[in-house]
């Protein structure tokens, strides 16, 4: 694993901020933070940079402790901070020049190139830029820098959808030349359509981790029943939940839809309607009353 947390824990007096966080990140995966703010997203991403040192436990990136060897672990990460601050006086294209020769593993064309499919003008300063150019700014410092492992705090807050789906193809792009991306997000569609596994924060707490090729395999079933339900066959029990209220039916189901299709055309259903569970089911299970979305 590239990157590893064990019992990671992070208190401010009798604030805990991070409580006992156990996660890994595989080489080549997309993983994602999900939470609403004050979940503990960003307190995980600056104990992995070394910039918080952890109240207990420990992290690892690259083999490298995130407390005692930062150093090491920051020349292999390409950070992308929340709130980032960019020298207001200069031009873009100075800026992107600055960082492509502040690193070794900048790469000055490579900045062009992505701030040109990113439709960013170069020429402004970044006093003058909007809010959203200032983050496309950004985005292309970090994404154009050559390294082991991404990690983006709400890399596409402040932009438009079309600016969105082409920062998390860059992302894709990421996993497919064979990084890792660690991103936190607020927008559940991006994270569902790019990620290969998202957690979720509550309180401090990793509350859940969902595997996404198998939330892809859940689906809901929802009918109008007239009339009396047939037995669940046996082989169908364990992969199904029914729920009846009145006349309206539900079905949560995982995996192959054939064998309950099956079952399904012997009953009285009507109005019949199949989707597929999306991330924010899930989401909603823990939370439904502070969802920030």
């Amino acid at each position: 694993m590239i990157v590893s947390t064990h019992g990671l824990t992070k208190r401010y007096g009798t604030f805990t901020a991070l409580d006992n966080c156990n996660t890994e990140v595989a080489s080549q995966e997309v993983f994602g933070l999900l939470g609403p703010n004050g979940a503990g997203k960003t307190t995980l991403l600056r104990l992995l940079l070394g910039f918080l040192q952890p109240t207990d436990g420990r992290a690892q990136i690259g083999g490298f402790d995130c407390s005692s060897q930062s150093i090491q672990v920051r020349q292999r990460v390409a950070y992308l901070p929340g709130e980032a601050r960019l020298y207001r006086r200069m031009k873009g294209a100075d800026v992107l020049q600055f960082f492509a020769q502040m690193r070794p593993g900048g790469n000055l064309a490579k900045s062009r190139r992505l701030a040109q499919h990113l439709d960013l003008d170069l020429r402004r300063r970044v006093a003058s830029m909007s809010t959203g150019m200032r983050q496309k700014l950004a985005i292309t410092i970090t994404l154009a820098h050559e390294a082991e492992v991404y990690i983006l705090d709400e890399p596409t807050a402040n932009l438009d959808p079309n600016v969105r789906r082409s920062v998390m193809e860059m992302v894709r792009e990421k996993r497919q030349e064979g990084r890792s991306v660690l991103i936190s997000s607020h927008v559940l569609s991006e994270m569902e359509e790019s990620c290969d596994r998202v957690v979720i924060l509550r309180h401090g707490k990793l509350v859940h981790t969902q595997v996404m090729s198998q939330l892809r395999q859940r689906h809901q079933i929802h009918a109008t029943v007239n009339g009396q339900l047939a037995p669940v066959p046996q082989d169908l029990v364990d992969r199904i939940q029914l729920t009846v209220q009145g006349q309206q039916v539900q079905i949560d189901t995982q995996g192959d839809l054939a064998d309950l299709m099956g079952w399904i055309a012997g009953q009285p259903l009507t109005e019949l309607s199949v989707q597929r569970c999306g991330l924010s089911t899930i989401y909603e299970q823990y939370h439904s009353a502070e969802a920030a979305l």
